[in-house]
């Protein structure tokens, strides 16, 4: 047996218990994950970070179109000071963020799912202030990124559990 062929068979034994646990798609035809597609309201962006979340949000689920839901977040975000030197310049720093979210139903109110993404994104100090200011909207860019990818993520996965499967 050829090499190419023990991969294709080990490629399908790995696949048989997903099969048998019923494991489907979440974008499937049929699967719950598609109802979110165009249908999240986000709530209106208060500042730039949230704004940037906000986008990143729309950017993965689509725009509004006919929302059915509302997702309602707060963001916090702390910069950590990580090297410092014997002189007391900061030669790098962590930007943490948290956003706590709720998913409602935007006809009954009904709350869908909630919770928690929190991480980080580091950037390099500099003495130029320009150049840190940019290092810094730069790990508040990523970071929103990260946070907005972590909330599409959790709310792919759970969308079975809190909607009816979707028509095929």
């Amino acid at each position: 047996m050829s090499w190419s062929d023990r991969r294709s068979v080990l490629g399908l034994l790995a696949a048989l218990p997903l099969a048998a646990c019923g494991f489907t798609p979440a974008y499937a035809p049929g699967g719950a994950a598609t109802q979110l597609r165009n249908a999240i309201l986000v709530d209106d962006p208060p500042d730039r970070l949230a704004y940037e979340f906000v986008g990143r949000l729309e950017e993965r689920f689509g725009p509004p179109l006919e929302p059915a839901y509302r997702l309602a977040y707060q963001i916090t975000t702390q910069r950590v000071e990580l090297a410092v030197t014997t002189e007391g310049s900061i030669l790098r720093y962590n930007v943490t963020g948290t956003v706590t979210f709720t998913l409602t139903d935007r006809t009954t109110g009904a709350v869908l799912t909630q919770g928690r993404a929190t991480s980080f994104a580091a950037a390099a100090a500099t003495e130029a202030t320009i150049a840190a200011q940019a290092a810094e909207q730069d790990a508040n860019s990523r970071l929103m990124i990260i946070l907005a990818d972590q909330v599409v993520t959790r709310l792919t996965a759970e969308a079975g559990r809190f909607l009816p499967p979707a028509d095929g």
